[in-house]
């Protein structure tokens, strides 16, 4: 069994009986609907399902304990973000399916906080909003464009000047920047664990230290024996690569973290984030952070090395290199902090569609799926759940016509292709915001890296 202390911050944080795994599958068993994956999506799925029909015999199968993956190891945003923007979704899908995603992302935020409210979930969610900073020119002019292209489909940001961003994070270097309210600060692990309790005592069943190795049509065969089911749901985001014929459906890109020791007050004076808001900046290698539950400064970004051959491998978790560049990148937004020590470090991979295009689906044999949230996932996963839910049950809602519903992204490419494509667009990011920083001009490499990650917003 995996530290699952030393799986995350979020993780350490837990009381002991939350660590404790349930018992694997034993032997062949049936269920009404079996969901490979016990995250965030595969959760809010269950939830949901037990919420419209409490007879239903709901399982959940998980190969190490609830919120391993990308939900207990995440940056806690809950946000309305999704990686694929409003402009490409109405490109795709047309203009009203792309405001009503819009709409129902930032639905989504306001659900989680609700239900964790009325099922008393503690997970510290905070509605603080969240602040994009702005250090160079072009990236104040994309903060700009973005604010202007997210208002023509209902979002709700303000363009801020350097001291209105001030009054929410006091980063150095700051020209300007923007607000919005659509996100919140939680705890992920203890939002998983949380609904994890909510779910069983509402009847679902869930089996720890159980691995999934074949779905198929009314069936997943694991190691301690085989699911019997009318629907299968795979909501096992970045693990599908592991999964046979699902390996190139996402690509598993690593996203790290680091936390702080608890600050004084007096340390937070001087950052900010006294409403507990996130943070980010318009750079094209994303970062991100928030004030945690207890007094500490969570940062991560991207930038890991992607692995040849995509398997997903505990051992590429951490990377002392990418843990000192956000170290670095931390002190340089925050000098306050440049003898703070770094108590946590931790990562894991997120799933990476290759047209950065989430999804949501069920099929005519009874497959449903859910994932491709490229990080963004925490509020998407409760959208999910939800329209999962409402396809299973046959119920015909506004959220099953939704333009996420029954998208089938194109299948990355083959290693080594996949993994040079993955290194270089990596590369290019970090190439275009170290010009821009020493230049104050847009990078000639803006528009590729628009081009590669598919009109993506930030990440």
């Amino acid at each position: 069994m995996t530290d699952l202390r030393g799986l995350s911050l979020w993780f350490d944080q837990l009381d002991e009986d939350d660590l404790v795994a349930r018992d694997p599958l034993d032997g062949d068993t049936q269920a009404d609907v079996v969901i490979v994956g016990a995250g965030m999506t595969g959760l809010w799925t269950a939830y949901y399902l037990l919420e419209a029909d409490p007879s239903l015999d709901v399982l959940l199968v998980e190969q190490v304990v609830a919120g391993f993956g990308a939900s207990g190891r995440a940056g806690g945003w809950c946000s309305a973000q999704l990686p694929v923007s409003g402009d490409a979704l109405a490109r795709a899908h047309g203009w009203d399916a792309a405001v009503a995603m819009r709409a129902a992302m930032r639905d989504a935020v306001v659900e989680v906080g609700g239900v964790a409210a009325a099922e008393l979930v503690d997970c510290g969610f905070a509605y603080g909003g969240t602040v994009t900073l702005a250090r160079n020119r072009p990236q104040l002019e994309r903060v700009a464009a973005e604010v202007s292209a997210g208002t023509a489909f209902g979002d709700e940001a303000t363009l801020l000047d350097a001291d209105a961003v001030r009054a929410h994070v006091r980063a150095d270097g700051v020209l300007g920047g923007a607000y919005s309210a659509d996100c919140a600060r939680l705890q992920p692990a203890k939002l998983v664990r949380g609904l994890v309790d909510v779910v069983l005592a509402r009847g679902a069943r869930l089996a720890e230290g159980t691995r999934a190795m074949r779905l198929s049509p009314r069936a997943v065969v694991t190691d301690h024996g085989t699911v019997r089911a009318r629907y299968v749901v795979r909501a096992t985001e970045a693990w599908s690569a592991q999964l046979p014929g699902s390996r190139r459906s996402v690509a598993p890109v690593y996203s790290l973290m680091i936390a702080t020791e608890p600050l004084p007050d007096d340390v937070w004076d001087e950052i900010g984030l006294a409403q507990a808001e996130t943070f980010t900046d318009a750079r094209h290698l994303l970062v991100y952070g928030q004030r945690t539950t207890d007094g500490r400064l969570a940062f991560g970004g991207r930038g890991a090395p992607y692995h040849l051959g995509s398997a997903i491998r505990p051992a590429f978790d951490t990377d002392a290199l990418v843990s000192e560049h956000l170290h670095r990148e931390l002190v340089s937004l925050f000098p306050v902090l440049r003898t703070t020590e770094i108590t946590h470090r931790w990562g894991g991979p997120i799933g990476v569609p290759r047209d950065w295009h989430p999804s949501v689906g069920l099929d005519e044999d009874g497959n449903a799926w859910a994932g491709g949230y490229v990080g963004d996932g925490i509020a998407a996963c409760n959208l999910a759940g939800r329209t999962l839910a409402d396809l299973l049950t046959g119920a015909d809602t506004a959220l099953t016509r939704l333009p996420w519903v029954g998208h089938r992204s194109p299948e990355w490419e083959p290693e080594p292709v996949r993994w040079a494509g993955i290194t270089a667009a990596r590369k290019a990011a970090a190439l275009a915001d170290r010009t821009e920083d020493r230049t104050g001009r847009t990078s000639r490499l803006a528009p590729v890296l628009d081009a590669l990650l598919g009109g993506a917003d930030g990440s």
